[in-house]
Formats: C-alpha cells, sequence, structure tokens
C-alpha cells in the first residue's frame, strides 16, 4: 500500500505540505490560546464537561505546534480530525449552520480543517519535517525503517 518513503515528499509536494503546515498549524495555536485561557467558559459555551474541553483546547495548540514541526504529524492530524468531527457533529450540523454563510457560523472552516487533517494521514508530512529528519537520521545509522503497519522480520 504505502511505503514509509511516500511519507516524506520533497521537491514541489514537500513545499506545499510545510506551507500548508505552518499556516494550519498556526491556526490551530491561534484557535486553541484562547481557549486554553478559560477552558471553563469553553466548556460552558459547548455544554460539555471541563476536562473535554481542556482536551479540546490543548489538542488544538499541541496539535497545532507539532504540525508546524512536523513532529509526530500522523497523531496530531488523527487528534485534530477527530476533533473537526466532534465540532462538524456536536456544533455546527445539530445547529444547522450551512456549509458557507457570510453572515454567520457555517461549518466550512471545520470541513476543511478535517479534510486538510486527512490530506496529512494519508501524503505525510513531507520531508521538511522533523518525523522525515529522524527517520533520515535512523537510516543513516543503520536502523531499519519498516512500512507502516509492517514489524521487522515480517515480509
Amino acid at each position: 500500500m504505502f511505503r514509509a518513503a511516500d511519507r516524506y515528499h520533497g521537491g514541489n509536494v514537500g513545499a506545499a505540505l510545510l506551507l500548508l503546515r505552518l499556516i494550519v498549524g498556526a491556526a490551530f495555536i491561534a484557535h486553541g490560546l484562547p481557549k486554553i485561557a478559560d477552558v471553563a467558559a469553553f466548556a460552558r459555551g459547548l455544554e460539555v464537561p471541563v476536562w473535554l474541553a481542556g482536551v479540546a483546547a490543548y489538542t488544538e495548540v499541541v496539535g497545532g505546534g507539532l504540525l508546524i514541526l512536523g513532529l509526530l504529524t500522523p497523531l496530531a492530524a488523527l487528534f485534530i480530525g477527530v476533533e473537526m468531527v466532534v465540532a462538524l457533529l456536536k456544533v455546527h450540523l445539530p445547529a444547522g449552520h450551512p456549509f458557507v454563510d457570510p453572515r454567520g457560523p457555517s461549518f466550512e472552516l471545520a470541513a476543511v480543517y478535517l479534510v486538510v487533517m486527512i490530506a496529512f494521514l494519508l501524503a505525510g508530512p513531507g520531508a521538511l519535517s522533523v518525523d522525515a529528519w529522524l527517520v533520515r537520521q535512523a537510516r543513516a545509522r543503520g536502523e531499519a525503517t519498516p512500512a507502516p503497519g509492517r514489524r521487522r522480520g515480517v515480509v
């Protein structure tokens, strides 16, 4: 299916993935910091337990930072993607928000972020990432880097 090398695109694709990681990661940090500053108010607004609001807020800030670095990118994309699914199912769709509405709330941004996270899960972080650097270092030391889903010694 996917080879490990397929996750670390170079050239134009690698540069595009870097730009996408930088902008989307910064956006998540910017969205998450005010939520961390007052998690209780964020929880009240969503009508969820404070601990769950805290998980969401820290997912945005930590996940955004990991995206910027390209570190643990699949994990960050998975957690942020799950958060976007929850935002769609708990907030936007029950409220009847349209896909796009310049006058008020819409689910456009949550849907776009969800698709971006799916893209990171499918394409990987690109060659210009800490993940790729760590793989290069492991290969330089002669450590095997099995393809995702394969154990060492298993063909």
